[in-house]
């Protein structure tokens, strides 16, 4: 069966997403992060069109690394070398979507080498990249929209759904990682630590305090926007925590979330609310859904931790160069070392959910400073760095250059020494020795 195969039930689906179990042997951590672009002249953002726009920055990238273009109509979207992407997001943000890779000296040489040449393109065109989880000085209004057919569907749908949908596409940034599973015991195993786990890493990478010009009330202005996104499709999933979650559980929640496209012959056809099952019953306009259906299906779905072939756990802020390695580091750390899962898992899992929700709503208000079930969440986010680490160390690569992938938790340890989320300490400084300078802002927060 291939992707364009048309499907007929719903254990179809159940299959595919068991078709990511790979042995640990082949496991691999992919990451993604994101970056907000501004002129540097007039801290102007930056539209896709013109000799400076976005679309500049990704023909240059094309010539001068030779990535493989990708076309919507005649307008660049995106590139791909060596399994790993270059995507244009709503609001003009670069995402790189790494590679799959073995270690995270590779993912931080791969993270490094994509900040290099996106500068060594931008600087020329005064184009300067920021590491920060929200667009510190533009309203949504004033953002450039860029020109991708998903986009303008969800322009159009998820507002419908949720107040502060249109400053999650176009203003925020994260960081993500892409992690393996061996079963779908494993895959439970994962999945309810990492969104157990979501309030407290949060916390740590909390780095969106700034938002239209002025201090926004919050330290991640990101998950802030998250939470009035989509109610059907975003958060923290309660039937993650429940008894008999597995695959089935999470496909069965996935068809009955309404789609916003169905992709035919490179046309955008909007679904108009029709959700996964209605399209696997009865097709739509004449077509029948298939596994590359629901695999883009699965792309528009936003949770704190997605399942698609691979955990992906979301729930980080876009931060500076040396915090970014830190967060597939952690992940590692704590997910592909069973003591390391077990006992970051014990921190959390007697948390109710509704706990769990509130918990990361007082995150995105106050970071590090916030107060969890149990107390304050800054002891926690030490013991979760803690407990990675010691993973990082019980799964290091024998035969590399260096002992393990520990040295890369470094910088999380230096943070939370200071008690403060990466965001808190700009907003300090920002009502303190910059005195609301955005010129040091940006001098602060450029990639």
């Amino acid at each position: 069966m291939t992707t364009e195969t048309p499907v007929a039930s719903i254990s179809e689906l159940v299959d595919y997403v068991r078709a990511g179990e790979k042995p640990v042997e082949r496991f691999r951590v992919g990451t993604e992060h994101e970056k907000i672009g501004l002129r540097q002249e007039d801290l102007g953002s930056v539209p896709y069109e013109g000799e400076r726009g976005i679309g500049a920055v990704l023909e240059k990238v094309a010539r001068e690394d030779d990535w493989v273009p990708v076309f919507e109509g005649e307008n660049l979207i995106a590139l791909e070398k060596d399994g790993a992407s270059i995507t244009l997001e709503p609001g003009g943000q670069l995402e790189l979507s790494g590679a799959p890779l073995r270690t995270i000296f590779e993912t931080c040489a791969e993270f490094n080498r994509h900040l290099d040449l996106i500068r060594r393109v931008s600087e020329p065109l005064g184009l300067v990249w920021l590491s920060l989880g929200c667009n510190p000085l533009h309203e949504v209004a004033k953002i450039p929209r860029m020109p991708k057919a998903r986009y303008r569907i969800m322009r159009e749908y998820l507002p419908t759904r949720g107040d502060l949908s249109l400053h999650m596409m176009h203003l925020s940034a994260t960081v993500q990682a892409n992690l393996d599973y061996s079963s779908e015991a494993d895959m439970v195993e994962k999945m309810r630590a990492a969104m157990g786990l979501t309030p407290v890493v949060s916390a740590i990478f909390a780095n969106s305090g700034l938002s239209g010009g002025k201090p926004s009330g919050f330290v991640s202005q990101r998950i802030h926007f998250w939470r009035h996104t989509d109610p059907d499709r975003c958060g923290l999933l309660p039937f993650v925590f429940e008894p008999g979650f597995g695959y089935a559980r999470y496909v069965e929640w996935a068809v009955d979330v309404p789609m916003f496209f169905v992709v035919r012959d490179g046309s955008y056809l909007p679904a108009r609310g029709m959700t996964f099952r209605q399209f696997l019953e009865t097709g739509f306009e004449g077509h029948r859904a298939t596994l590359a259906d629901f695999d883009r299906h699965l792309t528009t779905l936003f949770p704190e931790v997605r399942l698609k072939q691979v955990v992906e756990v979301r729930g980080a802020d876009a931060v500076p160069c040396h915090l970014t390695c830190a967060l597939p580091a952690l992940w590692k750390g704590i997910l592909y070392d069973a003591e390391a899962l077990s006992a970051a898992w014990e921190l959390v899992e007697d948390w109710s959910f509704e706990e769990r929700d509130a918990a990361l709503g007082e995150v995105s208000r106050k970071g590090l400073a916030a107060e969890v079930p149990g107390g304050p969440v800054l002891p926690l986010a030490r013991e979760v760095v803690s407990i990675a680490f010691g993973g990082l160390r019980r799964i290091a690569h024998p035969g590399e250059s260096r002992d393990d992938e520990r040295g890369f938790l470094e910088p999380l340890f230096e943070q939370l020494e200071t008690e403060k989320s990466p965001g808190q300490v700009i907003l300090d400084r920002w009502e303190g020795e910059w005195g609301g300078s955005f010129d040091r802002l940006i001098d602060y927060a450029r990639y």
